[in-house]
């Protein structure tokens, strides 16, 4: 039995950077003797055992063979003869074939170094094509490594415009792809992971209603860079370096989709393109079962972006319509998110970057003001039901009207 630290863990130290799990592979070795040796057995696919103490996954050896369609159609064996060198070549990129032994020793028989050092995203085998998530994956890496200089390789890019064209992406369940999808969305550059995918074809199998922003053009006034779809990838940046969650980052990916419905006649305008936008940013969240907050704060900046970018010319009742849509009451949180979208939406513009957005902080002072009003003195007054609810609105109304007033006065 040899057991070998593989994959990311390698990698990472190779590049410096910080080590957060290690994976393992034992050569040599059955699943009864793993069993015996005190590991818990967790595959349910192939061979994975947890370590006793550590409780690091250790994987027997393995060789696969496509079987189906999508992520889950391989047949996989595993047994003691099965050598390291078959077991690294079944997987995805050079990068990640790399193992080491207990001392320390590189084993790199597919020239992961030599590609870390070119700084190349590269496949290790044609077996490559056969699984549809490496789309996704490749994309994922290279919006990780991006500030490091990595790009994905000539050839390694061909394979993955042939998967996303053999229509393979769509076996891909709603789950695993979004497991990928979020993940690539928190790492550091969000809109190459966008950049990848569009130019292997994959945007368009996988989010066709974005993949129609790109050649749309906007209004240069307010869109220097006047490609909608560059402009989402530039929100996405934005999102990236004000470390926003996913959930913002979510939204912005989606807020401008509705301009992909806007006739060619019209261009570069886009009115009502927030309304047009909304059943498409439902079909995505459907389609791509995305968590619950992502979808409704999706939905809401949406369909109230624009809102927040003319929040100060807002009347104080279309303002309370907002606090009231947004049940800031309840949800603060999800209005302070809705906020912080379109700050990335006005930030994502061409030499806007370092702009102040004072819409901001006067949003969140609205809802301060709002969110003040209290409720007891309205009872000891006897107001009770509907009328205690109507009291209640016309009391917050008033007070988001004195806020507008002072404010105006202070800015002039």
């Amino acid at each position: 039995m040899q057991i070998y630290k593989v994959g990311g863990a390698v990698r990472d130290r190779l590049l410096g950077r910080e080590v957060t799990e290690n994976d393992w592979v034992v050569v040599g070795a059955t699943a009864e003797q793993m069993v015996e040796l005190g590991y818990r057995p967790v595959g349910a696919d192939f061979p994975v055992f947890l370590h006793p103490k550590t409780k690091d996954e250790y994987a027997l050896a393995r060789t696969e063979r496509k079987s189906g369609l999508g992520y889950g159609g391989f047949t996989f064996f595993a047994s003691p003869d099965v050598t390291l060198e078959q077991d690294l070549i079944r997987r995805d990129l050079t990068i990640n074939a790399m193992a080491e032994d207990e001392n320390g020793k590189l084993y790199d028989p597919y020239g992961g170094q030599r590609d870390l050092e070119a700084r190349l995203l590269r496949h290790v085998s044609p077996a490559f094509s056969e699984d549809p998530l490496r789309v996704l994956r490749v994309a994922r890496f290279a919006a990780r490594y991006a500030p490091l200089g990595f790009s994905v390789a000539v050839e390694t890019m061909q394979l993955m415009r042939q998967l996303s064209e053999s229509g393979e992406l769509s076996a891909l369940t709603p789950e695993r792809s979004w497991k990928e999808i979020s993940r690539a969305l928190m790492e550091p550059r969000p809109d190459v992971f966008i950049e990848v995918l569009r130019n292997c074809g994959a945007l368009k199998a996988l989010f066709p209603e974005v993949d129609a922003l790109f050649g749309v053009p906007q209004p240069p006034a307010h869109h220097p860079e006047i490609d909608t779809g560059r402009h989402v990838l530039s929100v996405l940046r934005q999102c990236a370096v004000h470390d926003q969650p996913l959930n913002v980052r979510w939204a912005s990916l989606l807020h401008d989709v509705g301009k992909g419905l806007t006739a060619p006649d019209q261009w570069p305008r886009h009115i009502a393109h927030e309304q047009r936008g909304i059943k498409l940013i439902k079909a995505i969240n459907t389609r791509c079962k995305a968590p619950k907050d992502c979808q409704e704060l999706a939905l809401l900046v949406g369909e109230y972006h624009t809102h927040g970018h003319r929040a100060l010319e807002l009347k104080p009742s279309t303002l309370l319509e907002l606090l009231q849509r947004f049940d800031v009451y309840r949800r603060p949180q999800r209005f302070a998110e809705f906020i912080a979208a379109c700050e990335m939406d006005a930030r994502g513009r061409d030499g806007f970057e370092q702009r102040d957005y004072p819409q901001a902080d006067y949003l969140r002072r609205v809802m301060q003001a709002a969110c003040a009003v209290s409720v007891q003195p309205l009872l000891a007054q006897g107001f009770k039901g509907p009328q205690l609810g109507e009291a209640l609105q016309r009391e917050r109304l008033q007070a988001i009207s004195q806020f507008k007033k002072t404010y105006q006065a202070h800015s002039d």
